[in-house]
């Protein structure tokens, strides 16, 4: 009969010691993502757009989120779409762009990685790689990530458990990789309202269950634009250690999920807002390191 490293009576208390438990790690992890610490007393921004569309749509959207507060620059090369006639990104001149972007604003980069054939190809320009819903039980993939140096920011799958989110960060773990971020991004439910259902009891969960860091996704949480400022104070609520946004310069025009994207006066608005909330419960917002030249 196989062990399961991960099964808890879900008040806390792993019944048998993992690396991703608490139990045999009790300090909070924190992931360095080229100099931006995540786990720590300090929220984490991550913002930008889902997919990187062109030179233009990229560095505009950069600057200006870099200006309101964002830690580390997202943005898409590879993009997993439902539909194979989807946009599906500019695979490694999307790469090249975002290593551009960097220089130019000093954001670190964190940019999805879809293949085993690809971590390498991305590994050598982002600063952190991600790994999404779909891919979150690609075993292989979790096991390649496992021996790359680099963070892997983990997403939930669309429906997994929390115990199954969990071992799958345990793969990662247990081929040598420690810098490991998870992120709530919402659950496949009966609802139809939104996207997916945010689901933010899983934020005090699974920093209760585990010693990583939790960011929480509320564009793909919510799949709907108004929606992801409530959602995104709510997670800071919880306990969250970072938020992971989609923002554009022109959502209205965007090759993929404009209907769920912060515009940039949105963005600056949620950002002034998100720290009252943050020094309410006696955390701040991360505050960028400025650029050197």
């Amino acid at each position: 009969m196989e062990t399961n490293p991960c099964n808890t009576d879900f008040n806390g208390k792993s019944s048998i010691p993992s690396k991703v438990s608490r139990k045999g790690h009790p300090d909070d992890t924190i992931v360095k993502v080229n100099g931006i610490q995540v786990g720590g007393n300090e929220i984490v921004i991550i913002a930008g757009p889902c997919a990187v569309e062109s030179s233009e749509q990229l560095f505009e959207t950069a600057r200006s989120v870099s200006a309101g507060g964002a830690n580390i620059l997202r943005g898409g090369a590879f993009k997993p779409r439902s539909s194979p006639y989807s946009f599906q990104g500019m695979g490694e001149e999307g790469l090249k762009l975002l290593s551009l972007v960097r220089e130019e604003t000093g954001l670190p980069i964190v940019t999805e990685v879809m293949d085993t054939r690809q971590i390498e190809l991305v590994a050598s320009y982002a600063d952190m790689l991600q790994i999404g819903s779909r891919n979150m039980q690609n075993f292989p993939l979790l096991k390649e990530a496992g021996m790359c140096r680099k963070p892997i920011l983990l997403k939930r799958g669309m429906m997994a458990t929390i115990e199954e989110f969990l071992l799958a960060a345990e793969y990662i773990l247990s081929h040598g990789n420690d810098q490991i971020i998870l992120c709530e991004r919402g659950i496949r439910t009966f609802e139809t309202s939104t996207r997916n259902t945010l689901d933010l009891s899983a934020v005090p969960m699974l920093k209760r269950l585990s010693h990583l860091p939790v960011i929480v996704d509320p564009s793909h949480g919510t799949g709907i634009r108004w929606m992801v400022p409530p959602m995104a104070k709510a997670a800071i609520a919880v306990g969250a250690d970072g938020l992971i946004m989609e923002v554009h310069y022109k959502p209205e025009v965007a090759l993929c999920d404009g209907s769920q994207s912060l515009s940039i006066d949105e963005f600056d608005l949620l950002m002034a807002d998100m720290k009252k909330i943050a020094k309410a419960i006696g955390r701040e917002i991360s505050v960028p390191t400025a650029k050197t030249v």
